[in-house]
C-alpha cells in the first residue's frame, strides 16, 4: 500500500512541476496550462486546521514531556473522531491537524463532536493538562496533490482561522462553509470582524 501511495503522489507532482514549467516558458499560454491544472487536480473540499490554544505557552512553562504528552493525548482523542465523520488526515505538524472533508455537514459534525469530547476529558483536570482546541473551516474548489498537500484560497483562509484567529473552543468558518451549512439542528453563524485574505467573510459557528 505504501508503495502505490508513493508512486500516486510522485506522477501527481511530476505532473504538476512539468505543468509549472511549460507555464514559466516564455510565451506560454498561462490560461490554458492553468486550465489543465485544475481539471487535474482541481476538486471540491471542505478543509479543517485545529490548532491547540496555549500550546506554545505551556511547553515554555512545563517542557518538553509536557509537549509530548499533550501531543499524544490530542491526537488519541480526536483522530478516532476525525475517522468516525469520514475525514482524511493529510498532515499533523506539531500541535495542528490538517483534515478535508468531502462536504461541509461532516466537516461541522467532527468539530462540534471534538470540541465536545474535549469538554468532557478536561472536566477536574489541571489547567496545565487541559486540550483547548481552535478550528478553522474553509469550502470550495481546490487544488489536491496527490495525499498530503492541497492548495487554494479557502485552504489559506481555513489555516489563517484555525491557527491564528480562533480562540478556544471557537469554530471559525468562510462565508462558503456557512452557505454549504444545511439541515444541522442547534446550529448558527455570528459574523466576525477577522476577515482572512481570500475569504469575502467570515463566521464563529455557534454550536451547543
Amino acid at each position: 500500500m505504501s508503495y502505490k501511495k508513493s508512486i500516486y503522489l510522485s506522477a501527481s507532482e511530476d505532473r504538476l512541476e512539468k505543468l509549472i514549467g511549460e507555464r514559466m516558458q516564455p510565451g506560454a499560454d498561462k490560461e490554458k496550462i492553468d486550465n489543465r491544472i485544475w481539471d487535474l487536480f482541481g476538486e471540491s473540499w471542505c478543509v479543517m486546521f485545529t490548532d491547540l490554544s496555549g500550546f506554545s505557552r505551556n511547553v515554555a512553562r512545563f517542557g518538553i514531556i509536557h509537549f509530548l504528552q499533550t501531543i499524544f493525548e490530542s491526537q488519541r482523542i480526536l483522530i478516532p473522531i476525525i475517522e468516525d465523520h469520514d475525514g482524511i488526515l493529510l498532515k499533523v505538524e506539531g500541535d495542528s491537524f490538517l483534515v478535508i472533508f468531502r462536504n461541509v455537514r461532516k466537516a461541522l459534525e467532527c468539530s462540534i463532536a471534538m470540541q465536545h469530547m474535549l469538554m468532557t476529558y478536561n472536566e477536574n483536570r489541571p489547567e496545565e493538562e487541559r486540550i483547548l482546541l481552535c478550528v478553522g473551516l474553509g469550502y470550495g474548489r481546490i487544488l489536491r496533490i496527490g495525499d498530503t498537500d492541497v492548495f487554494g484560497a479557502e485552504v489559506n483562509a481555513a489555516s489563517k482561522l484555525g491557527e491564528d484567529t480562533a480562540k478556544a473552543w471557537e469554530i471559525l468558518a468562510t462565508q462558503a462553509v456557512s452557505e454549504n451549512a444545511k439541515d444541522i439542528a442547534g446550529l448558527g453563524f455570528e459574523e466576525i470582524d477577522e476577515v482572512p485574505p481570500g475569504a469575502s467573510r467570515a463566521y464563529r459557528v455557534k454550536y451547543a
